[in-house]
């Protein structure tokens, strides 16, 4: 299949883990049941995905955030019959995901409204496991626990 005969949707994400050990998630309200998510989004046309970030976190949480790196990438294609809001033809979507690690700078924990979030909450590490969530989370902690890790060596694309 080439280029035209899907959708691409281009999103950044960051992951905040505070001094408690709680990870800052958002209740995503497009699925039927409602599903823990991390905060983030799409990337406008005419933004920074670093910006894009900072932005959908500001909206979904109420927090001013600092990125403190690039964690990595997700891929996941999605079937044209799994999109939530439809598609245009009938095309399947690649969702790339762009992780980053940040901190909160500001603002206070507030809810999103009439947004694609319904409510942000920090949970406690040990507790998202047992969450409703989008199988996202836990890639998104894999990349933030993989960056703090001195044991792992980051790659250069291309070394192999």
């Amino acid at each position: 299949m080439d280029w035209h005969g899907f959708d691409t949707r281009v999103a950044a994400y960051v992951v905040i883990v505070d001094d408690a050990d709680r990870l800052l998630l958002a209740l995503w309200n497009g699925p039927e049941v409602p599903t823990w998510t991390m905060p983030g989004g799409g990337v406008e046309l005419d933004e920074s995905p670093e910006d894009a970030a900072v932005r959908e976190l500001l909206e979904e949480t109420g927090y001013a955030v600092r990125l403190d790196g690039y964690l990595g990438s997700d891929v996941e294609v999605i079937p044209a019959s799994a999109r939530l809001s439809g598609s245009v033809g009938g095309r399947p979507m690649k969702a790339l995901r762009l992780v980053y690690g940040g901190e909160v700078t500001g603002g206070r924990l507030t809810n999103e409204v009439d947004g694609s979030t319904d409510e942000a909450r920090w949970i406690p590490l040990a507790e998202v496991p047992n969450l409703r969530r989008v199988p996202f989370v836990d890639t998104a902690l894999g990349l933030w626990r993989a960056s703090r890790d001195p044991s792992t060596s980051s790659s250069v694309a291309g070394e192999g």
